[in-house]
Formats: structure tokens, C-alpha cells, sequence
């Protein structure tokens, strides 16, 4: 298949037929930003501001007036707690502050990717914020207070805020939010708390997010869907599901149904948290409970699935999202092709690529990566490197991933000159080698059994300021332990495990060391590195039990490896493929093989029935 000539040929055809679209969409642009307002509730103590039934209160409420609100109206709390509309047009600009062009997304209610447009004023904001490193609260308010009370000062704030979150700088924006809300004069505004709840989810500070949040509903202000996601978040982000679940709950109990916003807020902070089974979940929940899933939604389980090496359930998701009427976006279809990629599935990576161009999109430097991830994968090297010159010939600039991804597909397969020459390419071209660069460099000559290279590479690191950490250590134990470098091996534990020392052995570390002493038939060795974990305060993982069997099964030791296969079930770990072929290797008779086999199935059908993925 000739890639080039294929993806030049669509490419003109996306540049015709995207001409015309480009020239109304510019014509039909427009800006509107209106807001929500909904009833407001929380977990646990969690008050709910109900609208007032039609007999109680005054305004001609008990008069039978119908106080619904007429099309282009909204409805917002008064200082006596009552709700009464407005007309989103005649709001004054004081009161609410214009965005400048920023538009609206869940989280703090901008766009990620959007810039805002900075006045000079707002620059200098900007700079004075952001140069303050380490600069206390109390000087920032300060600096703050200089500045004039108005609603251009407001609007360059929260565009401050907005460039700030972009740049995910939480300190500043928790200052000059903390100042707008309670030590300014402008009026609390639900951007600026979102923006404080966010700030706090992010830093891992879910009570501060939290304390927030009632602060919101003391100063009556309304809060959005926005707000009930980010404070979801925030419990996810700290590992407190049942905290999110009852906001959810919440929501639900005051006749408030989560829109698709809360939940993708829920199933992204659980995916984030490494709780993708809860993530399944939630998304079957969310359709039995008849909320429409988006773009975004079905990209979060696309993505789920595709690094669970489940590319086979993202291309079904896929297909769902289509009947369903769900316009995939650019983002679906690299999550789409990343999946086949992990895979290795080069062909049906490009089938991707060819629906999106057909669909419409340019592709760009994301999806360009993902196809070439899947060549690498796949063991062709050339491929990959006619999507990277192809890449450059569509004026699409590759960036340091893209490099990267060259200096693996090289590396793994064995190419090791080709690959060192990609790293300097890098180099040249100003751009900065990061510590993944060296690390796949350093695989490629690993995969080799260049010890001297490897030792060379990591000496590199250091001098460019790069210090080695856990995973290059690991890969270095690992080559001397392949090479029967034993003292060395030892030499670069040891100095990992000084105290202060920047790389700390984790698991990963002590398998590889099992694993070694497993294959050179040292099992004292062996067994007393595996003892001393409990006191390294380290759990075993499959890796760590597969590697201790298969020290045995290489001796033949079929009732040791079946003790120590039980010694695994009962700690609670769930064994793998690679498990069930280590056993089997064990085995010396017909006998043991049925025996074996029986007692494999039925793991399986145990395991299968408890794993939704």
C-alpha cells in the first residue's frame, strides 16, 4: 500500500472540500454566553435551594402568576433568597463582566486551548503574577488592591485566571481568587469559584474544594453543572468515590438529573484515579438513565479501553457512538488509532485514518504520531518513517514525540545506529532531549547487550542535568543482570537505595532482581529477595509471582510451583497468561497437564465473571 500517495491524495481532497466550509463558518461565528442556573444541593449535609411552590411567598406568586421564565430568560437567586428572572441581554456589563472571546467547557467554564485576548493591563497582571515565585498571599492581595474597582479590571482578572489555568499554575489562581471573593469588592461570581474548586481538586485538596463549594451557596450564588462536576472531581482526584457518588446521588435526590458534563467529569476522574472498572459502570449508568453520552464521553472509553489493549471494544464503542448520532471529533479518532496502535494493528490504525480525512478533519501532529506509533509497534520500522516524512511534506511539523517515536520504532527493531541518529536529528534541531528520549535510546542499545553504550548514555543524562531515575536504574539492573554483570547489578541497587537518593526501587526493581537470580538458578538468592519485601513495605504482583514460578518450572519442580501458585491465590493475586504458560511448563506428565488445565479453566471462568473490561 503506498501510505504517501494515499494520504496526498485525501489530503487534496480535504483541502477542496474544506474551503467552502472554512469561509461560512468564519461568517457564521458568533459568541453567546449564557449560564445555566440550577438548583443547588451537596453530599452529606448538602442544602437544596428549591424554587418556591406557586402558593408561598409574595411577587404574585399566590396571585396564580405564572413565574416560569419566558424564552431568553433565566432564572437567579435575589439577596431575600427568592428566585426571579432576567433577561440575559440586558444584563450590564458591570455587573457581570465580559469574557473577552473566551468560551465555555466543563471545569472552570473556558475552552482548554482557547487563549484569552489580553489588554495590556491584564499583561501586566499577568507578569506580576506569575514572576512572583514564592511570593506570599499577602503581597499578591496587595498588588490587587492597587488596582482600580472596575469591570474592565474584572474582566482582565478573570482573563488572568483563564491564561493561568491554561498554564496550570493552581497557587496563583487560588490567590487571586481568594482576593476577588473576599477581599474585593466585585460581586462573587460563579467562574471565580469553580476556578477555586478546580484549583483545589487539582492540588489535591478536596475538604478546601468542598469549603468552597458551601461558600458558593452562603453567598447565594447559583451553582452549575459545572461546579457539581469539578467538586466530583476533586473527591475522585483524592481517591473518595463514595464522597462523589453522593453528590451524584444528591443531584438525582432533589430533582436535579447529572447532564453529560457531571459525567464525564466522573467516569475522567475515576479513569485518573486507576479505577476504570467504576468508570464502565458509571458510563452504563449514565445511558440507563437516559443522558445522551457525548463526544468526550465516548473518547474517555475509547481511550479506557485502548490502554487496556481492548481495541477491539473501543472500535465497538465507536460504532455506538455512530448509530447514536454522535459526531466522533478529531480527539475520538486519535484515541481510536492509538488503541489499534498499542496493538500493533498498523492496518487498521491507517483504516482510522482514512474514515477521519473523510469525515473531514486535517489530520495533525497527534493522529500523524498515533499511525506512526502503530508501524512502530507492529515491527515496521520504514513505515513509521514515511508517516514522519509524509507528515513533513503536509507542512505539519513533528514534535519532540514524534522523534521519539522514530527512536523507538528503530530500537525495536534492533536498529540501534538508525536510532542514535534520529536522537541527534533531535539535537540539531534545538530540541531538547527529555528524559523518555534517552530512555528509549538506552532500550534500543539495552535490547543489544551494549553495556558500554548504555553506561555512555546515562553518563549523557547526567551531564545534560537529566538525573536517572527509578526506570532507567531498572533497565541498567536489568542489562547487568542479563550480561551476568552481578556486582554491577548490585552496585546500582545499592545506590539506589541510599538515603536520599533520586531513584527509589520499587516493585518493578525486585521482579527484575527475581527474575535474574531465578533464571541463573540462584534460588537462595531468589527466595531471600523475595522475603524481604513485606519489610520494604512492597506488595507482590503477578510479575513478581511469575517470576518466582518460573525459577521452578525451569527445574521441572511441579509440586513447589503448585505451592507456590496457591501461595499467590490466597494473597489475593490474580494470576495472567503468562502465569498459566509457566505452570504448564512444569508439568513432566499427561497427568499433571489435565490436572493443571482443570485447575486453570476454572480460575478463568471465576476471573471473567468479576471483570468488565
Amino acid at each position: 500500500m503506498f501510505i504517501h500517495q494515499k494520504i496526498l491524495n485525501s489530503h487534496v481532497t480535504l483541502m477542496l472540500s474544506s474551503m467552502h466550509s472554512n469561509v461560512e463558518s468564519s461568517l457564521k461565528y458568533s459568541f453567546t454566553m449564557q449560564q445555566q442556573p440550577i438548583t443547588s444541593c451537596a453530599y452529606s449535609n448538602f442544602r437544596c435551594r428549591a424554587k418556591k411552590s406557586a402558593g408561598s411567598g409574595n411577587n404574585g406568586a399566590g396571585n396564580g402568576v405564572d413565574q416560569r421564565p419566558r424564552r431568553g430568560e433565566t432564572l437567579h437567586l435575589d439577596k431575600s433568597g427568592r428566585w426571579r428572572s432576567f433577561t440575559a441581554k440586558k444584563m450590564s456589563r458591570k455587573r457581570c463582566g465580559s469574557l473577552r472571546g473566551s468560551g465555555w467547557k466543563y471545569g472552570s467554564g473556558f475552552v482548554d486551548g482557547i487563549f484569552p485576548v489580553m489588554t495590556p493591563s491584564g499583561q501586566q497582571i499577568l507578569e506580576l503574577v506569575q514572576g512572583e515565585e514564592g511570593v506570599d498571599e499577602n503581597t499578591i492581595w496587595t498588588i490587587l488592591h492597587n488596582l482600580r474597582a472596575s469591570h474592565d479590571t474584572f474582566d482582565d482578572l478573570v482573563n488572568v485566571l483563564v491564561q493561568l489555568r491554561l498554564n496550570q499554575k493552581w497557587d496563583p489562581i487560588v490567590m487571586i481568587c481568594q482576593w476577588m471573593l473576599y477581599r474585593s469588592s466585585f460581586k462573587p461570581d460563579v467562574i471565580c469559584y469553580n476556578l477555586l474548586i478546580e484549583a483545589y481538586g487539582r492540588q489535591s485538596q478536596h475538604n478546601k474544594a468542598e469549603s468552597v463549594y458551601f461558600e458558593l451557596l452562603r453567598a447565594k450564588c447559583v451553582p452549575t453543572q459545572h461546579t457539581y462536576a469539578l467538586l466530583i472531581k476533586a473527591y475522585c482526584t483524592a481517591r473518595l468515590t463514595e464522597q462523589a457518588e453522593a453528590v451524584v446521588s444528591e443531584m438525582n435526590k432533589y430533582g436535579l438529573p447529572p447532564s453529560a458534563i457531571v459525567y464525564n467529569a466522573y467516569i475522567d476522574g475515576l479513569v485518573k484515579a486507576g479505577n476504570p472498572y467504576k468508570a464502565v459502570e458509571i458510563f452504563q449508568r449514565m445511558k440507563r438513565d437516559n443522558c445522551q453520552p457525548s463526544a468526550e464521553t465516548y473518547t474517555l472509553l475509547i481511550n479506557l479501553y485502548g490502554k487496556a489493549r481492548r481495541a477491539y471494544m473501543a472500535l465497538k464503542l465507536f460504532n455506538e457512538m455512530r448509530s447514536q448520532s454522535c459526531k466522533p471529533n478529531i480527539c475520538t479518532f486519535t484515541a481510536l488509532i492509538n488503541a489499534f496502535a498499542r496493538e500493533g494493528q498498523c492496518d487498521k490504525a491507517e483504516e482510522i485514518f482514512e474514515q477521519l480525512q473523510a469525515d473531514g478533519f486535517e489530520p495533525d501532529v497527534y493522529v500523524y504520531n498515533a499511525l506512526m506509533e502503530a508501524y512502530s509497534r507492529a515491527g515496521f520500522p520504514y513505515g513509521a518513517a514515511e508517516i514522519f516524512s509524509v507528515m513533513q511534506h503536509m507542512g505539519c511539523e513533528p514534535d519532540r514525540a514524534s522523534f521519539n517515536i522514530m527512536v523507538d520504532a528503530y530500537g525495536r527493531s534492533g536498529l540501534h545506529s538508525e536510532a542514535e541518529a534520529v536522537f541527534e536529528d533531535m539535537k540539531q534541531l534545538e530540541m531538547t532531549p527529555t528524559m523518555k528520549s534517552h530512555m528509549l535510546l538506552l532500550s534500543a542499545y539495552s535490547r543489544a547487550g551494549n553495556v558500554d553504550k548504555c553506561e555512555e548514555i546515562v553518563n549523557q543524562m547526567q551531564e545534560s542535568g537529566i538525573e536517572p531515575d527509578t526506570f532507567v536504574l531498572n533497565s541498567m539492573i536489568n542489562l547487568y543482570g542479563k550480561q551476568g554483570l552481578f556486582h554491577k547489578m548490585e552496585q546500582t541497587l545499592k545506590a539506589m537505595d541510599h538515603k536520599g537518593a533520586y531513584a527509589v526501587p520499587d516493585i518493578s526493581t525486585y521482579n527484575i532482581l527475581i527474575n535474574v537470580y531465578g533464571r541463573a538458578g540462584l534460588l537462595e538468592r531468589m527466595e531471600g529477595v523475595f522475603g524481604s519485601l513485606p519489610e520494604l513495605g512492597l506488595k507482590p504482583d503477578v510479575v513478581t509471582w511469575t517470576s518466582r514460578l518460573g525459577a521452578y518450572s525451569r527445574k521441572k519442580m511441579y509440586t513447589k510451583c503448585l505451592e507456590i501458585f496457591e501461595e499467590m491465590i490466597d494473597a489475593g493475586c490474580c494470576p495472567d497468561g503468562g502465569t498459566a504458560k509457566v505452570l504448564m511448563a512444569a508439568c513432566c506428565s499427561e497427568d499433571q497437564v489435565e490436572q493443571l488445565t482443570t485447575v486453570i479453566r476454572t480460575m478463568h471462568k471465576s476471573i471473567s465473571t468479576t471483570t468488565p473490561l
